[in-house]
C-alpha cells in the first residue's frame, strides 16, 4: 500500500495530499464507488451538499471499518443555504446525512458574489470551527477579491481554497496569493474534466514515463503543491489514479505541463455563477 503525503493547513490540521471526488457520482452508485477508493487507498473523501451523495459517503465510511480519525472527510455548504443562521442549519443536516460526529473540513461552495451573502456564510463557518465541530474551514472557488474580503471582514484565514486547476488553467496569480496568506491550494477537475488526456504533450510524457496520461498530470499537480481529488466511478481508474508514488517528474517536465496554461475553465466562472438550485 502506497503513502499519501499531507499538506499541513494553517491551523496545523494535516489532509492527504491525493483525495478522492465524488462530484457527479450518482447516489445510488455512492457507496460502492467511494468503498472502492477507500479500498484503494485514498483516505480523503470529498463531498458536498449539492452533490446529493452524502449519505452514501457517510455509509461507505462506516462499512469500510476504518477508525473516523484515518479518514478525511470534507463537505460543503450549497448555495441556497448562504447566510449565517442557514449555514448553521446547513452544517447540521450534512452531518445528519453523512451520520457523523465532525467533519474535517468545511468549505462554502461557490462565493456568489452577486447575492453579498459569502461574509456571513464565512462567519457562520467560523463558529462552527470555534466550536470544535469541524477541525478546518475555508472556501471553493473564490477569487482573490473573495479571499481578501473574508480576511478583512472575519476572524479566521481559510485554511483550504478549492479551485478549478489543471495545466489548461494553472491560477498562478491565485496560488501566489494562497502561499502569502498560508491557504492550501486544492484542485478540484485536476484532469480538467478528462479534456486533457489526449493531449500531446501529456500523452508524450505518459509514454516516455511508462504511465497514463492522467497519472502524468496527478502527478504534477502532486509536485507543485497541490491537493488534487480526481473523480471516477471506474474502479480501474480509480485504482490508478492513486498510482503515481512510484515515479517522478522532472522539472523540464514540470515546466513543459505548465507550459500548456490557456486560462481555460471547464466549469462555471466564479465572477458570474449564480445558481441557487431549483
Amino acid at each position: 500500500m502506497f503513502t499519501v503525503p499531507e499538506v499541513t493547513l494553517n491551523n496545523g490540521v494535516r489532509i492527504p495530499q491525493l483525495g478522492f471526488g465524488s462530484a457527479g457520482i450518482d447516489a445510488a452508485d455512492t457507496v460502492d464507488v467511494v468503498g472502492t477508493a477507500i479500498g484503494a487507498g485514498y483516505r480523503s473523501i470529498d463531498t458536498a451538499a449539492a452533490y446529493g451523495n452524502e449519505g452514501g459517503v457517510g455509509a461507505a465510511v462506516r462499512q469500510s471499518g476504518l477508525d473516523r480519525e484515518r479518514l478525511f472527510i470534507t463537505s460543503k455548504v450549497a448555495n441556497a443555504d448562504h447566510g449565517y443562521d442557514a449555514t448553521l442549519r446547513a452544517f447540521d443536516e450534512s452531518l445528519h446525512r453523512l451520520d457523523l460526529e465532525w467533519l474535517d473540513l468545511y468549505l462554502i461552495h461557490w462565493p456568489l458574489p452577486a447575492r453579498d451573502t459569502f461574509v456571513g456564510t464565512w462567519k457562520a463557518l467560523e463558529h462552527l470551527y470555534a466550536e470544535g465541530r469541524v477541525r478546518a474551514i475555508g472556501v471553493s472557488n473564490f477569487q482573490i477579491e473573495h479571499l481578501q474580503r473574508i480576511m478583512d471582514e472575519g476572524g479566521i484565514v481559510p485554511m483550504v481554497n478549492q479551485i478549478e486547476l489543471h495545466p489548461r488553467l494553472t491560477q498562478e496569480r491565485l496560488r501566489r496569493f494562497h502561499a502569502r496568506h498560508g491557504i492550501a491550494t486544492e484542485a478540484w477537475s485536476p484532469l480538467g474534466q478528462g479534456n486533457l488526456l489526449t493531449d500531446p504533450a501529456i500523452c508524450k510524457l505518459a509514454e516516455a514515463h511508462g504511465k497514463t496520461p492522467a497519472q502524468v498530470i496527478i502527478r504534477w499537480h502532486l509536485q507543485i503543491g497541490t491537493i488534487a481529488i480526481p473523480k471516477s466511478a471506474t474502479a480501474d481508474r480509480i485504482r490508478a489514479n492513486c498510482e503515481v508514488f512510484d515515479f517522478e517528474l522532472s522539472d523540464g517536465d514540470i515546466d513543459a505541463i505548465s507550459a500548456l496554461n490557456a486560462d481555460q475553465r471547464f466549469g462555471p466562472d466564479p465572477d458570474a455563477f449564480d445558481f441557487v438550485g431549483d
